[in-house]
């Protein structure tokens, strides 16, 4: 169940920063904090891992913002200040940067979370030059910036879709586009013999995707793995984007890749906080071009 609470927000102390929020994406991780709670914080939980807005005031040391910047920023929800869905909000100020230029608020807020989710998980990977990557759910969010990161690093990339898709996945900068479903990896083993060197398994294909890699591959897994010991060597990584939230270096380089077109910032839909629930039911329901936002 989600409600709409009050509660006191207190100022930011030494390498914080105090954001007046305007809007906050909804993620799947979000989903299962509303099913599942956190039983090592106390209620009320409050969602939310991606918030954009304007700073309203910074700890005593903080001299790389200032109030009246126009920023995003990541929040795990799993403290007991909550996420990121929320009218204020204090954060560190290592996980904070100045939004996209170009960027409206709203696009911005798409970018946090999985802009890091997906260059964590490529590091994770750590693959070469020239190397073949598969993704799946080529049309998502994460993906759409995985995709062009991963090309940005020399990799080339295959990559699922629905028809009606295909083209979209191609603009991400795919260098093959595969049919989405059960066939997928068997698809991807079609096309690269050997087996591709890393898979980066944002559909949450699992253990079904090890066709699909070369022996000694790996597989980045951006949910707990549940899908016991790998084959023939493949490597499985654990992507637990919540380790990262406060590479500051990352985010700005985010920033300045979503200011050149290189990501593309989609906003699938808005909400005040008074229908959260609605934003809840359209990330549950799956299929999305984007994210829905909690807007304030």
């Amino acid at each position: 169940m989600l409600e709409v609470v009050e509660r006191a927000v207190r100022e930011p102390g030494p390498g914080e920063v105090r954001l007046a929020v305007r809007a906050a994406a909804v993620n799947p991780t979000d989903i299962g904090l509303r099913e599942r709670g956190d039983d090592s914080v106390e209620p009320p939980w409050v969602p939310g891992m991606d918030a954009a807005g304007v700073v309203e005031s910074v700890g005593p040391d903080v001299e790389r913002l200032a109030p009246g910047d126009d920023v995003m920023a990541a929040v795990t929800p799993r403290r007991p200040e909550g996420g990121a869905q929320a009218g204020l909000l204090v954060v560190p100020a290592a996980s904070v940067v100045p939004v996209p230029d170009g960027a409206t608020l709203e696009q911005a807020a798409t970018l946090p979370m999985n802009g890091l989710t997906a260059l964590l998980g490529l590091e994770q990977l750590d693959l070469r030059e020239g190397d073949w990557l598969a993704v799946s759910g080529g049309a998502g969010l994460l993906a759409s910036y995985a995709i062009p990161l991963a090309k940005e690093a020399g990799l080339r990339v295959l990559a699922d879709a629905r028809s009606e898709d295909e083209e979209l996945v191609r603009g991400f900068g795919a260098d093959v586009v595969l049919p989405r479903g059960d066939g997928y990896p068997g698809a991807i083993r079609r096309r690269v013999p050997d087996g591709v060197a890393g898979f980066l398994d944002t559909a949450l294909l699992g253990p079904a995707a090890f066709p699909a890699l070369r022996d000694g591959g790996a597989l980045a897994a951006v949910r707990a793995w549940r899908g016991g010991e790998a084959e023939r060597g493949i490597r499985i990584e654990q992507v637990w984007v919540r380790t990262v939230l406060d590479r500051t270096g990352w985010l700005d380089r985010l920033r300045t890749l979503a200011a050149r077109g290189v990501l593309r910032l989609r906003v699938a839909a808005t909400y005040p906080p008074e229908q959260a629930a609605e934003a809840h039911r359209l990330m549950e329901a799956g299929g999305l071009r984007g994210r829905a936002l909690v807007v304030f």
